[in-house]
């Protein structure tokens, strides 16, 4: 279902831009412990440590905010991924993406939902790369992988704790920037299928005109 508000398709002033200028694109990994923002060359992890409840869901909406201050031409973000084993707080979670995207409705940021899996084909070129191992070992080597992706194919330093959240932040902003017409590097079309079933705003890329 898409969740956003209903518009006439418009054409980004930007994206008809030439030159070297590209896009401002912004992923968004959220997550309660440790959410990850990306844009075209760089990555973090806002982690809120051992704040809880309303205090934390401040505190993540505040350091993203603060990412967005210049505002963006498209933020992606990544659609909660309930059904994963061990997910811990969904209730919370889905306020969080709530007020996200509230947010990014307010300001006017137009801004499109991948799930996981989108992220993870447009990376590796498989839903579920890892397929081959132990079930156990899947989703530890499958987030290893995307952020090898990260750090080999965008040149993104995906460290620390936060270093998945980061690296899946920096396929979600790459994904917005290919599908506008500005992509960083070319990515085959065993990976480009993931756009496809992305939910994407009423905007118009450069590529469809």
């Amino acid at each position: 279902m898409n969740t956003q508000p209903q518009s006439a398709p418009v054409t980004l002033p930007s994206v008809q831009a030439r030159g070297e200028w590209r896009p401002r694109v912004i992923g968004l990994d959220l997550s309660l412990t440790s959410t990850g923002i990306a844009g075209t060359d760089w990555a973090l992890a806002a982690r809120p440590g051992k704040r809880r409840s309303h205090e934390r869901l401040d505190w993540l909406l505040a350091a993203i905010a603060v990412r967005l201050h210049d505002g963006a031409d498209l933020v992606v973000v990544e659609g909660a991924a309930y059904a994963q084993g061990g997910q811990a707080g969904h209730h919370e979670l889905a306020g969080l993406w709530w007020l996200v995207t509230q947010y990014l409705w307010r300001q006017r940021i137009p801004y499109a939902v991948a799930n996981p899996h989108h992220r993870t084909i447009y990376a590796t070129g498989r839903a579920n790369p890892a397929q081959h191992l132990p079930r156990k070992e899947r989703a530890r080597v499958a987030k290893g992988m995307v952020r090898s992706v990260a750090v080999e194919r965008y040149g993104v330093a995906c460290e620390g704790p936060g270093r998945y959240d980061q690296a899946d932040a920096t396929i979600l902003a790459a994904m917005g920037l290919d599908w506008l017409g500005y992509p960083t590097v070319p990515v085959p079309d065993t990976h480009r299928r993931a756009l496809e079933a992305v939910q994407w705003p009423d905007l118009i890329p450069i590529s469809a005109n």
